[in-house]
């Protein structure tokens, strides 16, 4: 599963190999081809972009990135990113990865729901955010080539309702854990697919605590 795409391919590596078995084997083809995706979309912006970043580490950050919507974390009350990170921390530690590495790809996964903060963080977490903008929402769409769409979406499939899917998919990875979802726009998907989902007030939470003023 090469697929070069302008300069952009999979890590030929044993753990590249390792990671892409792991994932193939736990998640959905919708959720599988979708990171992917989400890895060439980062990969190239960050080539447009002259940003150096570690090929294996963003790879690694994207096929992880979604884990925690799986049905193996359906009881957890953890947020799905961080359920993702520590997976992939865990798994990136047992192959000898550095704990340096490590940390950066934790971040990345933890973080690639949170805007306004990766983009200043290493390109490896900065960039996974942006191929997860681009696939999911379309961010930045225009900022890459209609030959560049074409073959990311020829080689990995979105499919014919790829937008209801994904909602889908992130629905069922958290309508278990609805309180995870605060202060991110998880939130919305929940709003989205839930009629009776209540998303918490940040401002009858102050009102509503032990101090006097």
């Amino acid at each position: 599963m090469h697929n070069e795409i302008e300069g952009v391919a999979i890590p030929e590596s044993r753990l590249a190999e390792q990671v892409t078995a792991f994932i193939r084997d736990t998640e959905s083809d919708l959720l599988f081809h979708h990171s992917l995706r989400v890895y060439y979309w980062g990969a190239l912006t960050g080539k447009r972009l002259g940003m150096g970043f570690d090929p294996e580490l963003l790879y690694a950050a994207s096929m992880f990135h979604d884990l925690g919507l799986t049905a193996r974390y359906e009881t957890s009350q953890l947020r799905f990113e961080v359920d993702g990170a520590n997976a992939a921390r865990d798994f990136l530690a047992a192959n000898g990865i550095s704990e340096d590495d490590i940390e950066t790809v934790w971040n990345a996964i933890a973080l690639h729901t949170t805007p306004g903060i990766p983009e200043f963080m290493r390109p490896e977490i900065a960039l996974l955010q942006a191929g997860a903008g681009m696939d999911v929402a379309g961010r930045r769409y225009d900022e890459f080539t209609e030959a560049q769409r074409e073959a990311v979406i020829a080689a990995f499939p979105r499919g014919a309702d790829f937008k209801n899917g994904i909602i889908e998919a992130f629905y069922q990875g958290m309508k278990h854990r609805p309180n995870s979802t605060f202060g991110t726009f998880n939130d919305d998907i929940l709003a989205h697919k839930h009629p009776h989902f209540q998303r918490i007030d940040m401002c009858s939470v102050i009102l509503a605590s032990k101090w006097r003023s």
